[in-house]
């Protein structure tokens, strides 16, 4: 679309009086005319304004700001973020701090209330949300799931073939903010294993309670397997995300098993104090040497609740053979 747009030469060029409007074409653009036009933005929860306002939204109209708030504040910091881009005044309440302090208050929890108030004044400005949104923190709404694939020689049929199987299995992680998670390994898929990974599940289901702590970027679990040879998984981790704040990819550095004393987990729940000071080839039983496996590193893929149904890591073997975490 084209149309003709005058304009006008200064005059103080009389020599080129002939040139004092030109023509020429160029296209339209109708967002041009929204310049200088003020959009009034809705008063945020709380505002001091005593300016009156009329939301054209129904939901505005019947459901008063406390109670919108109230709705918020029961809701997951995920949810939020979704929540947040429906429109500007969901935006503006969203945005009230007492939302997002509540939120890392709970996630940070192990750290203390005085410490999370410490580090939110010296490395966030005091903002709740940019602590959230920007300090490593370990999800605990779905599982971190790591897929691992081997080759197995299969058995040789009249000596003519030499046949191979794609063996995949996985490792699954569920965290607690309490510094508690849940791990399993186990060649069932994804939406299978979601309706076991948690505390009451039968020894059946083989899933197994460690202790971890984050420093940093960096996690480190560990947990004890039972058995007439008592044996100590120890983990360390390094935390990312494929974008800010995703924290949805976990790195396997180091995978231990070591040996331990009946003795020196008779009275301690905590298995990161019992392994606290120990070398990498260090273990208490000599019926159990310690190993460091250098098999099955595949990095975690976090996979929320609401997704273990339809989660690509569903996928069996002859559709997916290999899968990269990125």
């Amino acid at each position: 679309m084209a149309s003709d747009i005058s304009i006008s030469v200064p005059s103080e060029l009389s020599s080129f009086s002939r040139l004092r409007t030109v023509q020429f074409l160029g296209t339209e653009r109708p967002w041009l005319n929204l310049y200088g036009i003020r959009v009034r933005p809705v008063a945020p929860f709380g505002s001091v304004s005593g300016k009156p306002f009329s939301d054209p939204a129904l939901i505005h109209r019947c459901l008063p700001d406390e109670l919108l708030f109230e709705v918020f504040a029961r809701t997951s910091p995920y949810t939020l973020g979704r929540a947040a881009c429906v429109c500007r005044k969901w935006r503006y309440t969203i945005r009230n701090p007492s939302l997002w302090r509540t939120v890392c208050l709970k996630t940070w929890q192990m750290s203390g209330a005085e410490t999370n108030y410490k580090i939110v004044q010296s490395m966030y400005e005091g903002s709740w949300r940019k602590m959230w949104v920007r300090r490593p923190r370990i999800r605990s709404d779905g599982l971190y799931v790591s897929r691992n694939t081997y080759i197995r020689t299969g058995v040789a049929e009249w000596k003519v073939t030499n046949p191979v199987h794609v063996v995949c299995y996985y490792r699954y992680l569920r965290f607690y903010p309490s510094g508690k998670f849940l791990y399993k390994v186990s060649s069932q898929r994804v939406k299978e294993v979601a309706k076991c990974m948690n505390f009451r599940a039968s020894k059946a289901d083989s899933v197994f309670k460690g202790d971890y702590t984050l420093t940093e970027d960096h996690l480190e679990a560990a947990l004890l397997y039972p058995g007439s040879r008592h044996t100590l998984l120890r983990m360390l981790l390094r935390l990312r995300g494929t974008t800010i704040g995703a924290n949805n990819r976990l790195d396997l550095l180091k995978l231990l098993t070591t040996g331990v004393n009946e003795s020196e987990i008779r009275n301690q729940e905590d298995m990161l104090g019992v392994v606290e000071g120990w070398q990498e080839d260090e273990t208490h039983n000599p019926d159990v040497p310690a190993i460091s496996h250098r098999r099955g590193l595949t990095p975690f893929v976090f996979v929320p609740f609401e997704e273990v149904e339809t989660s690509v890591l569903n996928l069996p073997v002859d559709k997916m053979d290999y899968f990269v975490p990125g």
